[in-house]
């Protein structure tokens, strides 16, 4: 059996969805994802979103696009505590790590906090495993973010408080802050996607990665690890570029017209098509 040439395991809020409004708003990414899966390379979601989040903004988008019901594509969420596969247009069974919930005196600790900050954020119900408190859409980032600080404290003393800080911690990102597992991350995310890869056709031993956090390496680094050609693209407002053993592409946005995370991630998603010839 050949392998296809490459695989793309990608993050999706910042890469391919807006981190203004939320969704895919740049047609060549649907129209490239799609044909890089159509042609038998595997696509992998591999988020901190909810797989509800996929199944209503993401998959949708790939379906228009002209998605074949066979092409390899799926979808890990929560940062590997949830996964599914999708076939003929439509998200399958939903499978959960439950090991790694959240419990539920921190998960109403954390309801209790957000109840402080609605004028700026607000929770998730779509989460499974996580908790997430997330920037209104109708409110500037940089109020958002001038207060990340303190809900992030405020997070960070209630999972004290109930003696979980061996296994649960705060991560901030530019549009939210997730509380997870310690064990859950991007690098959890690309071993399942290698597994579920793995279940259905050869496992490509080339990998494209993207993502616009820090954490985001992971998933090239653990690719990298596990003997796979990795390459990650690097789409961080700011920040320096860490040292790494894989290749790292990296493009700061300037938010300028034509110019933010994702328009970045569309140009390369562009090119990798192009290789293909398709």
């Amino acid at each position: 059996m050949t392998s296809a040439p490459y695989g793309l395991l990608l993050d999706v809020d910042g890469p391919l969805a807006s981190t203004v409004t939320r969704s895919i708003r740049i047609p060549s990414i649907a129209d490239d994802l799609v044909a890089i899966a159509n042609s038998g390379c595997p696509v992998v979601f591999n988020t901190g979103r909810s797989d509800a989040f996929l199944a209503e903004q993401v998959i949708p988008e790939l379906v228009r696009a002209g998605l074949a019901a066979d092409a390899p594509v799926w979808g890990i969420g929560e940062k590997g505590a949830s996964w599914f596969t999708v076939t003929n247009g439509r998200i399958g069974a939903v499978q959960v790590d439950e090991t790694i919930a959240v419990p539920a005196d921190l998960v109403a600790a954390c309801r209790a906090i957000v109840e402080q900050h609605r004028d700026l954020m607000f929770w998730d119900a779509t989460k499974r495993t996580m908790v997430s408190l997330e920037q209104n859409l109708d409110v500037e980032n940089a109020d958002f973010l001038g207060r990340r600080a303190q809900v992030t404290a405020e997070l960070d003393a209630a999972i004290a408080s109930l003696g979980l800080a061996d296994r649960f911690y705060t991560v901030p990102t530019v549009i939210s802050i997730d509380l997870e597992h310690r064990t859950a991350g991007k690098a959890l995310g690309a071993e399942r996607a290698v597994r579920l890869v793995g279940e259905r056709m050869e496992v490509p031993r080339r990998w494209f990665t993207a993502g616009d956090s820090h954490g985001d390496y992971d998933m090239a680094a653990w690719l990298h690890d596990a003997g796979y050609d990795a390459t990650h693209l690097d789409v961080r407002p700011s920040g320096d570029q860490p040292e790494t053993a894989f290749t790292v592409l990296r493009e700061i946005p300037t938010f300028a017209e034509g110019h933010a995370e994702d328009d970045i991630t569309a140009s390369y998603l562009t090119r990798w098509r192009a290789e293909l010839a398709v």
